[in-house]
């Protein structure tokens, strides 16, 4: 079983939304997913209290049992667990941190999310935890503000080959218990979605970034 833990200690930059549809993605390749919630602010169980699709289901657990739990979630068979954490430095982040194979840290393309990355990425130096960026609500289209942003987080560490646009299929799903390659199967939010998750998969096996973006 992998561990993805969504992290930063800043608000806004839409990991339960990544968290969430990242899941959907996954079940729909076939893999047997699970979804945690630590964030109090329960985005994600909140979306699936308004699910009508069965799984992938979501929980709350407290922090100081996310290792007796995701010990659970491995002998029943799991193949995949997402760990959504909130924003801000907080006892629920650093476990999901331990925890996790692999941390994905959203980023929007602003000077303030760059900036805010930076305790984050030196909690998960210290713990020597693998992460990625990954620039989330990009301005649609090529962008001199994404572009920038992606070189200022390559200075910090190793960013995902592949950048998610502000799109109204994010919102939409989210409010409608969907993920958005449900929403719009086809939509440009989908394949965003689909060449994260490839990427993502990848790098839990042990890719590295040549092979990550030849596959994505």
């Amino acid at each position: 079983m992998k561990v993805l833990a969504l992290a930063t200690q800043k608000g806004g930059t839409g990991k339960s939304s990544l968290a969430v549809s990242l899941a959907v993605a996954a079940q729909e390749r076939g893999l047997k997913v699970y979804v945690v919630d630590l964030d109090p602010q329960a985005t994600a169980r909140k979306w699936f209290e308004r699910r009508e699709a069965e799984g992938p289901e979501v929980s709350t657990i407290d922090p100081s049992r996310l290792a007796a739990g995701l010990s659970a979630l491995a002998r029943k068979g799991f193949d995949l667990v997402i760990i959504d954490t909130p924003g801000v430095d907080a006892p629920a982040t650093t476990a999901a941190m331990h925890a996790a194979d692999l941390c994905l840290v959203p980023a929007r393309p602003s000077v303030a999310d760059i900036e805010a990355a930076r305790p984050t990425i030196r909690t998960l130096s210290a713990l020597g935890k693998p992460f990625l960026f990954v620039l989330n609500q990009c301005p649609p289209g090529r962008s001199i503000r994404t572009t920038d942003a992606y070189r200022a987080l390559l200075l910090m560490g190793a960013v995902v080959g592949v950048t998610l646009a502000l799109r109204a299929d994010h919102l939409d799903a989210l409010a409608q218990g969907l993920g958005v390659t449900e929403r719009d199967p086809n939509g440009k939010a989908a394949a965003e979605i689909r060449d994260l998750l490839l990427w993502l998969l990848l790098k839990l096996e042990g890719g590295n970034d040549e092979e990550a973006a030849r596959v994505a």
